[in-house]
């Protein structure tokens, strides 16, 4: 496979980039990115489109139960610091013992910490669909936030639109008509508050329409862009 050739290197570094692009595939990516300079630069242009987006994230608090089992794995417990301080002196050997499992105990506790935090329920996850153009190579970001009230649209280049048309965001559902989620800019970032994406939603699509958007409630124009959903 030619990696440099056509769309495939910002395909693969937009996946790579948002986390959708997973498992051995992720791997093989990892592992050509040395060898290829069009690949990290794609890799580079993608996360510096995404700083915007990841800006816009809304803070989540780790529980109090986690900091409870960091210091209790840390020792910063009241009875723990208690025996520290009343403990002999040791070897200059074993305090290096100690130091160098402190430091693997640390890694530890972030990779369970960071295992809590993304064991989060499935309704809290942050969404990210990236859609590609029906014809040609062109692209969009969307990103819902963890709290469902605020979805984010980012067109990567700029849509031509005339004066008399506009760009329509649709929910599409496992079944049912297309829900509208609202008009999007052409040429910028559009976040679209108080809007909440079904939970059967399976994609995203954008339409052409009239200027103000679909007079029926349903797509009436093309298509110009679709994207399945990734959570």
């Amino acid at each position: 496979m030619n990696l440099i050739r056509g769309d495939l290197p910002e395909r693969l570094a937009a996946e790579y980039v948002l986390g959708t692009l997973a498992g051995g595939a992720r791997r093989r990516f990892d592992a050509l990115l040395p060898a290829h300079p069009v690949l990290r630069r794609a890799v580079a242009a993608w996360e510096a489109r995404m700083l915007p987006m990841a800006w816009r994230a809304p803070v989540v608090e780790p529980a109090a139960a986690t900091w409870n089992r960091l210091e209790q794995r840390l020792g910063w417990t009241p009875a723990a610091l208690a025996v520290a301080a009343v403990a002999p002196a040791v070897a200059p050997a074993s305090r290096q013992l100690r130091f160098w499992r402190l430091v693997s105990g640390l890694a530890t506790v972030a990779a369970v910490t960071l295992a809590t935090l993304l064991r989060l329920a499935p309704a809290q996850a942050p969404m990210i669909v990236v859609l590609h153009a029906t014809q040609g190579t062109q692209t969009l970001v969307a990103g819902l936030s963890a709290d469902r009230r605020e979805l984010s649209i980012q067109p990567l280049q700029p849509v031509a639109l005339t004066a008399r048309q506009s760009l329509e965001l649709w929910a599409l559902p496992k079944a049912g008509a297309p829900r509208s989620l609202g008009l999007i800019a052409a040429d910028r970032l559009t976040a679209l508050s108080r809007r909440q994406v079904p939970v059967d939603t399976k994609g995203l699509a954008v339409s052409l329409e009239p200027l103000g958007g679909s007079p029926t409630g349903a797509p009436t124009g093309p298509v110009l862009f679709v994207g399945d959903l990734t959570l």
